[in-house]
């Protein structure tokens, strides 16, 4: 029963928060007269000193003592003896941990918001090196159009930016403080809810002593954050992946960022991006472990909820260290653009920027000019020559109306420069995208 009850391997983790809740929820009971002011400073002298003990020594896991609270307790009462014991009035463990892992989660939050801003920096800073680089872009994972690969590394920097919205989401709406609910029906002593819900910084006490014990929304919500970011993060290290590959060879990864073969000299694998994409299945299954577990629980508290922490702290941890490697991956890759170009204008990747022209300059139904483009790729193809290769009568035996025409602009970089819509990759609108980003990034 004590190896199955107890929590403080998992839970110690909260020592910082939980000293937090004591130290507001003690000053509350001296301000509101319900305990003495001489108990309440030896309380906090005693709470200040367990803090000095757990940071330089660590949380000692006396399993008998089951979790952080009643660690913290029973060492207090070492300490300062009697006092100790009216520390718990009007509480109970149930506000208590609710009041620590809401406190916990959001300061994941703003770390999580941290890492992400770096990340978006580094993505910037190449995005602004390679504005102008010209790389293939894909849909299918075949040659579709040519983009700049400043634009595509930007797209990265957009996903990054709804990720902190959604962390900031998350803390916004988790800032209510459950301390007060005490067990499930809140407390006959004349508390100050508000005023530990101040102390702490939240906006307000929960309104509902027994949502407040039994919610986790906020640690779902969290991971549904942690989530969608570590799947943006898996696709980015997708993408290194391929192209750190040799049939790609679109970018080359310092040793930092790889390992070698056990067997072959030769090779540097992408071990860092695996592991990134990897995690994000963990992360993923933490996630969907948190709701089963909180799908069938009454009101209010179950010891289900025990579990409600290992698996965000591991889905945090994995995700703050992807965070890093992706970051310090995006900073240090020497990306090869004179690869990346010979492959944009393969497979007629400026296509479509032909039957635009047909549309624009000669008036014709876009299905129609889908049509005749397609046949002058199929006529290239039987001749083994590229698009930027064809003349006026190549075009003119395939449409009589195209006779001694001018031929727009087919190379790739005459495509990537015409793409000067809003958002589009022109070198233009991505050089507006890092100034953009850069300001945002700075306020």
């Amino acid at each position: 029963m004590r190896e199955i009850n107890a929590s403080i391997p998992v839970d110690k983790r909260l020592w910082r928060q939980d000293l937090a809740g004591s130290r507001a929820h003690a000053r509350m009971l001296a301000d509101c007269g319900i305990i003495s002011a001489p108990d309440a400073e030896a309380i906090l002298s005693g709470l200040d000193q367990i803090e000095a003990e757990y940071e330089a020594g660590g949380v000692p896991e006396h399993i008998e003592l089951e979790d952080i609270h009643m660690q913290v307790e029973t060492r207090l009462k070492e300490l300062i003896g009697e006092p100790a014991g009216r520390l718990h009035t009007a509480r109970s463990r149930n506000d208590q941990v609710a009041t620590d892992f809401r406190l916990w989660v959001r300061d994941a939050c703003t770390a999580a918001d941290t890492a992400l801003k770096g990340l978006q920096a580094a993505l910037v800073a190449r995005a602004e090196e390679h504005a102008d680089s010209v790389m293939p872009g894909f849909t299918h994972l075949q040659v579709a159009q040519p983009v700049t690969f400043g634009h595509h590394l930007l797209a990265y920097y957009e996903m990054a930016k709804r990720d902190r919205s959604r962390f900031a989401d998350c803390a916004r709406r988790l800032n209510q403080s459950p301390l007060g609910s005490a067990a499930l029906a809140g407390t006959s002593f004349p508390i100050d809810r508000a005023a530990t819900a101040k102390a702490l910084g939240f906006d307000a006490p929960t309104a509902n002593s027994m949502d407040g014990v039994s919610d986790r929304d906020f640690a779902v919500e969290f991971l549904g954050c942690v989530a969608q970011a570590a799947i943006h993060l898996s696709r980015l290290a997708e993408e290194m992946i391929l192209w750190s590959s040799q049939p790609f060879g679109f970018v080359k990864l310092p040793d930092a960022w790889s390992t070698g073969s056990s067997i072959m000299p030769e090779k540097r694998n992408p071990d860092a991006a695996e592991l990134v994409r990897g995690h994000t299945g963990r992360i993923i299954g933490a996630f969907t472990g948190l709701m089963i577990t909180m799908k069938g629980l009454p009101l209010t508290y179950s010891k289900d909820m025990q579990d409600d922490k290992a698996p965000l702290f591991e889905a945090w941890d994995l995700l703050d260290l992807s965070l890093a490697a992706m970051t310090g991956m995006v900073s240090t890759v020497t990306f090869l653009p004179q690869r990346m170009r010979a492959v944009a204008g393969t497979g007629f990747s400026t296509a479509t920027d032909l039957a635009d022209w047909l549309v624009r300059d000669h008036g014709l139904p876009f299905r129609e000019a889908h049509h005749i483009t397609g046949a002058v790729v199929k006529l290239c193809e039987e001749r083994g020559i590229a698009l930027e290769a064809l003349t006026p009568e190549d075009l003119a035996s395939i449409d009589s109306r195209l006779k001694d025409c001018t031929l727009p602009d087919l190379s790739v970089d005459g495509s990537v420069n015409s793409r000067t819509s809003a958002g589009g990759t022109a070198p233009l609108r991505v050089g507006e995208a890092v100034a953009l980003a850069k300001q945002e990034l700075s306020t």
